[in-house]
């Protein structure tokens, strides 16, 4: 399974969080997800919000067109990207 697919004129895009590590950044593939080390710790929604906040900012994306689909509370989470092609996503996030 690749780390994206199309979903209605959505994408959901499969991703492996790493919670407080020294600096924000989306690492790349990792198997079939894509690694997102995150600053925020895994604390009252503090991680989530700041993925959302980074894969937004990086697709030029409104934050509230990225949401979490799956995986509040899990490292392997889902996130859906509104109004999204698969292959700009994938073009933009190197996959």
């Amino acid at each position: 399974m690749p780390p994206i697919q199309q979903s209605g004129d959505d994408c959901l895009l499969h991703i492996k969080a790493v919670p407080g590590a020294r600096s924000s950044q989306i690492v790349g593939p990792l198997g079939d997800r894509l690694k997102i080390r995150i600053s925020a710790p895994p604390e009252a929604g503090k991680a989530n919000k700041a993925i959302t906040t980074l894969i937004a900012k990086t697709l030029g994306k409104k934050p509230r067109e990225v949401t979490i689909e799956a995986g509040h509370t899990n490292p392997e989470k889902t996130i859906r990207i509104t109004n999204a092609n698969t292959d700009k996503i994938a073009q933009v996030l190197g996959l």
